[in-house]
């Protein structure tokens, strides 16, 4: 008798719309297997057992991050034992958290993040899964919104948390969290609850605990107002990048790994600022940077604008996006004996003859009178105030200046290499302009070939 009111109870749990929001949103199918992610607490137990109820195929996952001790161990069993009571796998893992979160200098909610969602991933691949369900309720919009708007944000922070995001799927969406409590209540659904939640000391829950609340009482039907609110601010955001495809495909040029975009067409946006920050994000410029870019339009060129990621340059008449190149090895040393030696991305080939009636065309191959080389000899980057006697010319020149005549592109100056004497002296622009005191004369008795392959 009890089973059998325990599943007409059961009977009311919101399969039908949950099954209707997957469709919907095209979440996963019928054959999917799906790995959800179980902390204990009582969104991700409802969420499996609507899995459950509505007949889908799934597995258990559960993180300790071992920060509460004997509580986090209570909450690993529960969530072993709920995947025992409905016949689904159980996959589980410790992490030691701290020493994660202090390696990588984060934040523990950082470091927990990083950590559970590389391990998901980690698992569905293992394993096979399709999708990795998470369960986010509209309230978990809210937050994320507010937080978003308190830290600053573009349009696509206002979107709140898609239903689908890759591999991670969030089927619980249409549910508040008043709602799930209710479900979880009437159906008398066992759950752990995690202490941490309560504390306000983490600003999700300072928003959720503090400022929610007084934003209710100004409006009790604030979670429908969000949802309506979010569909706006996401087709919103699918005409923005609507309109930044179509400027990219008028007005891009690709050049290798680098990005030129016509200043003209820049100033001809409109909104200016809202185009330009969207058309910017893929290379992490912050705001502050485009209200730099924009103010440095018509001004004069050689404007250097540098993000995480990448940087841009202005060019005369554009602007120029390239990723950052980072030096791997500031110096190598080139010993006499050596044959080849590498810097970065270059190889340099190093011979020596007595033939000296001839020199090649090829920029990648330069001609030195072995008898001035102190070794060992450096390849490093070019550094500001370097200078060099370019052959052919009288007096001294700054590589600055040099390659500014040369138009060099500022952005590909650092990738540069220099041949530096043991002295001190600039050898060789590799792959531009032999030093004239190193040059090859009637005099020379041995001749050091450096080839750029």
């Amino acid at each position: 008798m009890d089973a059998l009111i325990k599943l007409i109870i059961l009977a009311m749990l919101p399969v039908q719309r949950l099954c209707a929001f997957i469709d919907q949103n095209q979440l996963f199918t019928a054959n999917s297997r799906i790995l959800a992610a179980v902390s204990g607490g009582m969104d991700s137990v409802l969420l499996v057992h609507m899995l459950k109820q509505a007949g889908f195929t799934f597995a258990i996952a559960h993180c300790n991050f071992q920060l509460r001790g004997a509580e986090a161990e209570a909450d690993q069993q529960f969530c072993r034992q709920l995947a025992l009571h409905l016949g689904v796998q159980f996959h589980t893992v410790n992490f030691d958290t701290e020493t994660y979160a202090n390696h990588q200098k984060l934040s523990i909610q950082m470091a927990a993040r990083e950590l559970r969602y590389q391990w998901f991933e980690q698992v569905r691949q293992q394993f096979g899964y399709d999708a990795i369900a998470l369960a986010h309720h509209q309230n978990d919009t809210i937050e994320t919104i507010l937080l978003n708007l308190t830290r600053g944000t573009g349009i696509a922070g206002l979107h709140g948390i898609l239903p689908r995001n890759n591999y991670l799927v969030r089927p619980m969406l249409f549910l508040n969290r008043a709602e799930i409590t209710a479900f979880v209540g009437q159906n008398d659904l066992q759950y752990v609850e995690d202490s941490s939640n309560a504390s306000t000391k983490y600003a999700r829950n300072k928003i959720r605990h503090e400022v929610v609340p007084k934003l209710r009482e100004l409006n009790p039907s604030l979670e429908q107002t969000f949802e309506r609110n979010v569909t706006y601010f996401r087709e919103l955001e699918q005409l923005l990048n609507q309109q930044v495809d179509i400027f990219k495909k008028q007005y891009y040029e690709l050049n290798g790994t680098d990005v030129h975009i016509a200043i003209d067409a820049v100033k001809q946006l409109l909104p200016q600022k809202l185009l330009l920050s969207a058309l910017l994000k893929d290379y992490n410029f912050n705001d502050t940077a485009v209200d730099n870019i924009i103010s440095s339009l018509d001004k004069h060129s050689g404007r250097i604008f540098e993000s995480a990621s990448h940087f841009m340059i202005l060019n005369r008449n554009e602007l120029i996006i390239s990723p950052q190149k980072k030096v791997a090895n500031d110096l190598v040393l080139i010993h006499e004996e050596d044959e080849e030696v590498s810097y970065n991305t270059n190889t340099v080939k190093i011979t020596y003859d007595t033939y000296k009636d001839r020199f090649p065309l090829s920029k990648t191959i330069t001609l030195t009178d072995a008898g001035l080389l102190v070794y060992p000899l450096i390849i490093r980057h070019w550094h500001e105030g370097d200078y060099f006697y370019p052959l052919g010319m009288k007096g001294r020149k700054k590589l600055s200046d040099f390659f500014i005549n040369q138009k060099v592109p500022l952005h590909q100056k650092q990738a540069i290499p220099v041949l530096i004497n043991g002295n001190g002296d600039l050898i060789w622009i590799v792959g531009y302009r032999l030093d004239d005191r190193y040059k090859v004369t009637p005099q020379t008795k041995k001749v050091a070939i450096f080839e750029l392959l």
